[in-house]
């Protein structure tokens, strides 16, 4: 137990374990932006997709288990920032890019940002609409998770929140995605060129796809 615990609080432990959690996390995203885009087609099967979802008995542990690779990502996350602030006690007199060959990039240098944006962002997310306003509709009574909608993304100031936060997200990822793999040792000279490309589409696409839900709503409510 002690040998397992030196290795994944070693240097190299916690950046595999940041990985692991990291894709973990990017994996749920994109199935919950799938979930999240049937609300094009209309309340009923909206409102019948989210009813399937919470009804399923594996909802919960699922959930919980979630919520601790969310928690261990953070956790890992934070106390690697620390450590190597603790490293590198004398800052930077003047940062530079070092050319194409570096995979440095504003995404980068601010993922500890970013990443405690997500954090407030998401916390925010889960009040106004898992533990947000229950509204029931048809018989027998399922929960109007689409009304719930409507109410939230009326308001010009939620949806322009919202946009900002999942295009911060996005941004996160840009980094996030392709550190992950190289993390997990999916690093060489071809394939982390290509990880980074798709890792950035991966990026737009999900920042994208969130940030159009809350403009939809809002212009077609």
């Amino acid at each position: 137990m002690s040998s397992f615990r030196r290795v994944f609080t070693s240097s190299v432990g916690t950046k595999l374990l940041v990985g692991l959690t990291g894709l973990a996390l990017f994996a749920y995203l994109i199935l919950h932006l799938v979930g999240n885009l049937l609300i094009f087609f209309g309340q009923g099967t909206f409102n019948e997709y989210s009813h399937r979802l919470i009804s399923n008995p594996l909802v919960i542990p699922a959930e919980v288990g979630l919520l601790l690779i969310f928690l261990l990502h953070i956790y890992k996350t934070i106390t690697n920032w620390f450590r190597n602030q603790a490293a590198r006690p004398i800052r930077y007199a003047k940062k530079e890019w070092a050319g194409y060959k570096s995979r440095k990039s504003l995404s980068s240098t601010t993922m500890i940002w970013t990443g405690l944006i997500t954090l407030l962002f998401v916390v925010v997310h889960l009040k106004q609409f898992k533990f947000g306003a229950w509204y029931e509709i048809g018989s027998p009574p399922i929960r109007d998770l689409y009304r719930t909608e409507i109410e939230v993304f009326s308001a010009p100031a939620w949806v322009a929140i919202y946009v900002v936060c999942v295009i911060l997200v996005g941004f996160h990822l840009r980094h996030g995605i392709s550190s992950a793999f190289q993390s997990i040792g999916a690093d060489h000279p071809v394939y982390t060129k290509r990880l980074v490309v798709w890792g950035t589409v991966f990026a737009v696409v999900i920042g994208a796809g969130f940030a159009i839900i809350p403009v939809w709503v809002y212009l077609t409510r």
